[in-house]
């Protein structure tokens, strides 16, 4: 595919750029942020002309609905330089219709795919120095919209801001990963929002995940609410068990995030002739699997972290460690991912988009 011109977007330079002030071989994830941004407003029924400003706060009015009844919606993808200093974009179509989906389900209005689209070109084309090579290395983007019309009434915004935002980063997490599974919390229920990217998924996650981090874990399994006995993704991630050759992960749905590096994975896998199953996972297969040693990987999924490999989980108060494997499915996966989204080997999905 390719990104589809917006309307004229006006663009407000900076006065001077930040950037030779970045240690860049020092970046914690999702603190620095470039020098532009993008706005897009919608009022009155309509979007308005989009625009590129110096990244800066805002002012919004203390009843603005974003406050009050928390419709706010992000998405997050990534930008690569490739050893030829062109910059790619990897699936953006899939954020865009999964942000208007996620638009839908918060009652908020679709973005136009030429404000969507196309200002994510202009944007990363005019903050392109703020890529840097080199695997490991890549620009973290954040569109988002939140609710901005005023009044406490429990209703709908008639006003929302449309944004994007870019964060230079390196890897995600550092160090071991342990978790926990949830035996009590749920990150989302049938008929809830679990499949949208709003943003009250993830604060509901901070209470339970700080118990665990208590506990000396960094991450909950969660489970499905009405049971707790149906394991359906990993902190803020897919996740994926290896029983032994084959890759098993729960099937997506209302309460299952639609992950775009989930199924990346999964297409990567099946084209390497690795057995993947989408299907319900159960708690008790998972934990009779790692007594008989059948259990050889867990991991995570997603944009930001790519493949995080868990090294062992606890349920009912047992801790179980998992083997260090020299032959990591999930490592092979991740390298093989990243050297599509580097133009290090050639894109044969047709997923990577030039900028």
């Amino acid at each position: 595919m390719s990104l589809k011109a917006t309307q004229e977007i006006d663009i407000v330079k900076v006065a001077t750029s930040k950037i030779d002030s970045i240690d860049f071989e020092n970046i914690a994830f999702g603190n620095i942020f470039t020098d532009h941004m993008l706005i897009c407003d919608f009022a009155d029924g309509a979007w308005q002309k989009p625009k590129i400003t110096p990244y800066e706060p805002f002012l919004l009015d203390p009843s603005a609905k974003v406050f009050h009844y928390g419709q706010a919606i992000f998405e997050g993808m990534k930008a690569f330089k490739d050893e030829n200093e062109e910059v790619w974009l990897f699936r953006p179509d899939q954020n865009f219709e999964r942000f208007n989906k996620s638009a839908v389900r918060m009652a908020m209005p679709e973005v136009p795919e030429e404000v969507f689209m196309g200002g994510l070109q202009q944007l990363i084309d005019l903050e392109r120095n703020w890529v840097k090579k080199g695997k490991g290395n890549a620009l973290y983007i954040r569109p988002f919209m939140i609710a901005t019309g005023t009044g406490v009434i429990a209703a709908p915004s008639t006003h929302y801001r449309f944004m994007i935002i870019l964060s230079p980063a390196k890897s995600y997490y550092s160090g071991e990963v342990k978790v926990i599974i949830a035996e009590h919390f749920s990150r989302a229920a049938n008929g809830g929002i679990g499949a949208a990217k709003a943003a009250g998924n993830y604060s509901a996650q901070f209470y339970p995940t700080k118990l665990a981090n208590d506990k000396g874990f960094q991450q909950i399994i969660w489970t499905d609410d009405a049971t707790h006995t149906m394991l359906e993704e990993a902190g803020t991630m897919n996740v994926f068990f290896r029983i032994n050759d084959t890759l098993v992960t729960a099937p997506v749905s209302e309460r299952i995030l639609d992950g775009i590096t989930r199924k990346s994975l999964i297409a990567i896998a099946k084209k390497e002739g690795i057995n993947v199953e989408e299907r319900t996972v159960f708690v008790s297969e998972i934990v009779e699997a790692a007594k008989n040693g059948t259990l050889k990987e867990i991991f995570g999924a997603g944009t930001a972290a790519v493949v995080n490999p868990i090294v062992g989980f606890s349920f009912d108060d047992i801790y179980h460690e998992l083997p260090k494997l020299e032959n990591s499915i999930a490592l092979q996966l991740k390298d093989k991912l990243n050297n599509i989204q580097y133009k290090l080997a050639e894109d044969t999905f047709g997923w990577t988009v030039k900028v």
